[in-house]
């Protein structure tokens, strides 16, 4: 049996199973992050899933309001704190996607779920990264993260999809807990994550 039809159930009973390991680590950052940040502790936004298909992503929150105290507008790596720096250092603002992934929005691995205003701007080749499932981690996450360039990030999407399989989801799987002991890749210098994607040029 080909594992495309065997990984929606993998990612169900593996996100099952994390949420239930977990609950002691989503008691505890939840407060955390309503005393740095207010209510919602959660930072929900509409992304493109399996198809182009919107779901409501959710994380919980790294960043404070867009304004400031004298109401001015702030970028996000104004708005980004310390310890939302660190949430997103540990992925654990990542945390509450394994509900996404339980109710089959999302795959444990897959590409990356950017955002709505995107999706005019793929090219063909570039559109093929929803033919599957996004992931809470993909072959771009480990080969480099935010600091790889849109054109090579897409590629690699591209790439996974046209190569997916059990071992390549391992060996990503594998990766992601080394990638995110180092911390490395996480945003690009002046940014929050990484600059917006414009389209080809």
């Amino acid at each position: 049996m080909k594992w495309r039809s065997l990984k929606r159930p993998f990612d169900l009973v593996v996100a099952a199973s994390l949420i239930l390991l977990l609950l002691p680590v989503f008691v505890v950052i939840a407060p955390c992050v309503w005393l740095a940040f207010g209510s919602p502790v959660h930072f929900s936004q509409l992304r493109p899933g399996l198809g182009g298909h919107p779901f409501m992503l959710r994380k919980f929150r790294t960043m404070r309001s867009d304004t400031s105290r004298d109401g001015s507008a702030e970028t996000d790596a104004d708005r980004l704190t310390g310890f939302g720096r660190f949430l997103r250092a540990a992925s654990l603002d990542e945390l509450p996607e394994l509900w996404n992934v339980l109710v089959g929005d999302m795959s444990l691995v897959g590409p990356r779920p950017l955002l709505m205003e995107y999706l005019p701007l793929y090219n063909p080749h570039q559109a093929r990264r929803h033919e599957v499932r996004p992931g809470i981690t993909g072959w771009a996450q480990v080969n480099g993260r935010n600091l790889v360039a849109w054109k090579e990030r897409f590629e690699l999407d591209v790439w996974y999809v046209e190569n997916v399989g059990f071992w390549l989801d391992m060996r990503i799987l594998i990766m992601t807990v080394f990638r995110v002991i180092r911390a490395k890749g996480i945003s690009q210098p002046g940014q929050a994550t990484m600059e917006k994607f414009q389209g080809d040029h």
